[in-house]
């Protein structure tokens, strides 16, 4: 690889350092985004917040390493194999970086559809007989997003939306289950926030 930039030098250890730091504190900021929420939610509903912050981050971090592992390999093999033998592949530093970087944004973001689906099921925006009845329209949807944030390869367009679609099932049954969990109490014994006692 090859740097073009007068500032790439310094720039791309300073970006990846960042992309470390947000790894690395990724279940802080989780916890801090429902923190901001959690004051409006009631009791039940709070004991989610724990569960899902480990599981968005379990799978944000799955979804990295996912690309990582699997997708780039694949990719940087099948830009080699249909590049004409005539070109020297140099690839300038910081575009390599910004592009894994989106790539890795892309996948993290992606494997979170179970905890998307899991709160429009728990917030009543969905029902579990839709998510099963919309399973067709979502395939869809999915090689769409695959086809238009990945590139332009058959296996990392296929591994993105097949890995959606996996995911979505995980959702359904992931909704079931943490309904459950999180069933409301007697009515009249939660009233959003824990009432003080009468004076």
């Amino acid at each position: 690889m090859i740097a073009i930039g007068v500032i790439t030098p310094f720039l791309v250890p300073l970006k990846l350092t960042m992309l470390v730091a947000l790894m690395v504190a990724l279940p802080v900021v989780l916890y801090q985004l429902w923190a901001f929420v959690a004051p409006g939610l009631y009791t039940h509903e709070k004991r989610l917040v724990v569960p899902l912050i480990f599981i968005s981050t379990v799978l944000f971090y799955l979804g990295v390493a996912f690309a990582y592992f699997i997708v780039l390999g694949r990719l940087f093999t099948f830009i080699q194999d249909v590049a004409p033998k005539v070109i020297t592949a140099a690839p300038d530093i910081e575009s390599y970086l910004s592009f894994v970087l989106t790539l890795f944004l892309a996948f993290g973001t992606a494997f979170e559809v179970p905890v998307v689906l899991i709160l429009l099921v728990r917030f009543g925006v969905l029902t579990i007989e839709q998510l099963k009845a919309w399973r067709a329209y979502f395939i869809v949807v999915a090689f769409i997003i695959a086809a238009v944030i990945t590139p332009p390869d058959v296996f990392s367009q296929t591994s993105l939306a097949v890995s959606m679609i996996l995911l979505y099932e995980v959702g359904i049954v992931g909704s079931r289950m943490l309904g459950k969990y999180a069933q409301p109490p007697e009515e009249g014994s939660d009233k959003g926030q824990d009432s003080a006692p009468p004076a």
